[in-house]
């Protein structure tokens, strides 16, 4: 008893350090959400009340935007391109995430490959590409009898090339988790295909669906990359931000036109979220996998459907790949890589290639460090409850906030003159702080989905044993969490190759990045290397997944072996 009157006062010390070592570091994780989210939003929203002397002017601005038939409609020119880019993209979607789950066609990893390839490129390559096959000496210009690519037409294509595997992600995930029982019962009570298509198959993907409907429309309405290069005249809102910040140098009406943008992404950010808990919830633990049965007459249209989308996709890709190498469009078909002599061309260099693999490296080591023991805070402290749950609640922030409005977001913040972080502006620092700013909800989410699988005693039995959490975090959690750990890294480093609104107002002349100089050699006219140095993005990011790929399963060989136990 004197020996456990002893032990006791010891444990205490040492959960009281813990609890106090972890409630400072989940402050510390908030205060850093704060000064990259919270607060530039913040003075975000209070420019766009004030005037460009910085005097309160109220809603003066929102009036002026409303008032003026050119500026107030691209609010309709966004909302109907986006409603119709997502029905297309999600009716390609399902029929392609159905072919994959639901049917027996042969090639299905090739399929899923082919679908997911769109995810290494910029949103600007699709329309370079669009621009080859259907301008005014595209190979294909017939093809659009007499309609013009640059405006909505070209818009719409490329959006839906670029959202597609979002959506089919989305909704391959909501079909694969069908309950064999109602197909049995379906059949048993005598109900024909359709019936049970339409009744059950329908039903259980609703909400996945719906998820994916939302999602679809939120990255339409917020891309900046396809409208620039093939909008023309046809103006929407992202493409307006840009034009009244580095166009017109008007940031106050730029804050104006974000907080329009904000409002449907931040729609569809809640109904997302709600879609995800309700299917999630529908598949009960008693449920019975569905293994479909080969249909010959179903498996070969599907077939042809699916291969008719792959050929589109590749299509697309090997146009904007040929453009990079073609001598001279459409004059001199031959093949030369001098559109890779970046220092020919207006904008780019092969310095801003490699600015965005150091960008790339350092989102993807500090973003997944972050990430990582931020959600570890978040899931495993058990102290500071409202601090947890407002941590939380910032970490979801991202999802909501398009990139454009955060960059512009990131302009008021940190180049104001009072700011001590002033300093950041200009340099590698603020385009790495604003892409992990970006892309931090959906890796937040993963961190958390891989802790939450973690059994709740680990942490009891450190306790118990007096050792210090941070050595059950190195030693215990992050081993286990390997897997997702690698996901959250190579995510962010593919994102970070590709993205363009987030940056776009941020970089320097010597911090330019590949996907800005894509989008400056557009703008000057020197398109071949525009192609050229997107499809470099492309091979970039495709190397560095196949390295991923190889790296992962030595890694996992060496470190999850107990996955394979028991098994």
């Amino acid at each position: 008893m004197a020996e456990l009157a002893t032990v006791a006062p010891r444990i205490r010390l040492r959960l009281g350090r813990d609890e106090w070592l972890m409630g400072g570091s989940l402050l510390v994780l908030a205060l850093y959400l704060a000064v990259t989210l919270l607060l530039p939003l913040v003075l975000m929203l209070a420019k766009s009340v004030q005037n460009r002397e910085g005097a309160f002017v109220g809603l003066a601005n929102f009036a002026q935007y409303f008032t003026h038939p050119a500026l107030s409609g691209a609010i309709g020119n966004s909302l109907w391109i986006s409603a119709l880019a997502t029905a297309i993209t999600i009716a390609l979607a399902f029929g392609y995430a159905y072919a994959l789950n639901r049917s027996c066609i042969p090639f299905k990893g090739f399929f899923r490959l082919v679908a997911m390839l769109p995810l290494l490129a910029p949103s600007l390559l699709p329309a370079i590409a669009l621009v080859y096959l259907f301008g005014n000496q595209g190979a294909l210009k017939n093809w659009l009898l007499g309609e013009s690519i640059y405006g909505p037409i070209g818009i719409v294509i490329g959006s839906v090339f670029w959202t597609f595997p979002h959506a089919l992600i989305i909704i391959s995930t909501a079909l694969s988790t069908a309950d064999a029982r109602l197909y049995e019962a379906s059949e048993s009570l005598g109900a024909s295909r359709w019936r049970t298509f339409t009744i059950v198959t329908l039903s259980g993907a609703r909400y996945g669906l719906i998820s994916a409907l939302f999602v679809t429309f939120t990255l339409v309405i917020t891309d900046f990359g396809v409208p620039k290069v093939v909008g023309g005249q046809f103006n929407v809102l992202a493409t307006d931000i840009y034009k009244q910040v580095v166009g017109q140098q008007n940031f106050q009406m730029g804050a104006v036109v974000s907080l329009l943008l904000l409002l449907p992404a931040l729609v569809a950010f809640f109904v997302e979220r709600w879609a995800q808990r309700r299917q999630i919830s529908s598949l009960s633990s008693r449920a019975v996998p569905y293994r479909p049965k080969p249909s010959p007459v179903r498996d070969l249209a599907l077939l042809g459907f699916v291969g008719l989308v792959a050929l589109l996709i590749l299509g697309i890709l090997g146009m904007a790949a040929f453009a990079s190498l073609a001598k001279l469009w459409p004059y001199d078909l031959s093949l030369t890589l001098r559109h890779y002599d970046f220092s020919t061309a207006d904008g780019g260099s092969w310095a801003s290639y490699s600015n965005s693999i150091r960008l790339a490296l350092y989102t993807a080591v500090f973003g997944s460090l972050v990430v990582f023991v931020g959600a570890y805070l978040v899931e495993k402290t058990r102290v500071a409850k409202p601090l947890r749950t407002a941590t939380h609640l910032l970490a979801l922030i991202p999802m909501a906030v398009p990139g454009i409005v955060l960059g512009l977001a990131y302009i008021f913040f940190f180049n104001a003159p009072g700011n001590p972080l002033n300093f950041l502006y200009g340099t590698m620092a603020i385009l790495v702080l604003a892409t992990i700013a970006h892309f931090y909800t959906v890796s937040h989410l993963t961190a958390l989905t891989a802790l939450k699988q973690l059994d709740p005693e680990f942490e009891s039995v450190s306790a118990a044993l007096k050792t210090p959490f941070y050595r059950t975090f190195w030693r215990v959690t992050t081993p286990m969490c390997l897997p997702a750990i690698l996901d959250i890294a190579i995510y962010f480093f593919i994102n970070a190759m590709t993205t363009v609104s987030a940056v776009v107002f941020l970089y320097a002349p010597h911090t330019t990045l590949a996907s800005v100089a894509v989008l400056n050699m557009d703008d000057a006219g020197d398109t071949a290397p525009a192609a050229a140095m997107a499809m470099l993005i492309v091979y970039t990011s495709a190397g560095v997944r196949l390295l991923h790929a190889g790296l992962s399963r030595w890694l996992l060989q060496r470190t999850q072996a107990w996955r394979q136990q028991g098994r």
